[in-house]
């Protein structure tokens, strides 16, 4: 029974993680340059899953985070403001300014996505506690 805990609450911070990563994502929509100030676009970060079979019993499996991940192969979204200080100055792309390429209804729905996750998991909990208070009625 305590295993079902553990399975749970491994999803809830990996759901965690995912929407930490997602509120990252959605802050830095407009962020044209890196933290050094050079004109680099923010590259957005995917969280990636993976089995953990140290969590759980009889063949179940929890969840971790494997690696939380830059996208650095995603185009940027280039838009003409050659007054932006992070404009590039020359090139064919002279005048553009080089956004990150991040659909915010695709973050909204990936959002949507891990709180419904998130949810089930505290409903399985949920059901897991009370199932525990049961059997100790039952036994006493």
């Amino acid at each position: 029974m305590f295993s079902a805990l553990d399975i749970s609450t491994s999803a809830l911070v990996a759901q965690r993680t995912r929407m930490t990563a997602i509120a990252g994502n959605i802050a830095n929509v407009t962020t044209t340059h890196n933290e050094a100030g050079e004109p680099q676009p923010y590259q957005p970060r995917y969280v990636v899953f993976q089995a953990d079979p140290g969590v759980g019993a009889h063949g179940a499996a929890g969840v971790r985070v494997a690696a939380v991940k830059a996208d650095t192969e995603v185009q940027p979204r280039y838009k003409y403001e050659p007054g932006h200080p992070d404009a590039i100055r020359e090139g064919p792309w002279k005048g553009y300014v080089a956004y990150p390429d991040i659909n915010i209804m695709t973050e909204f729905t990936d959002a949507l996505e891990a709180a419904r996750a998130y949810e089930a998991n505290l409903g399985a909990i949920e059901v897991t506690k009370d199932m525990a208070q049961q059997t100790l009625r039952i036994l006493a």
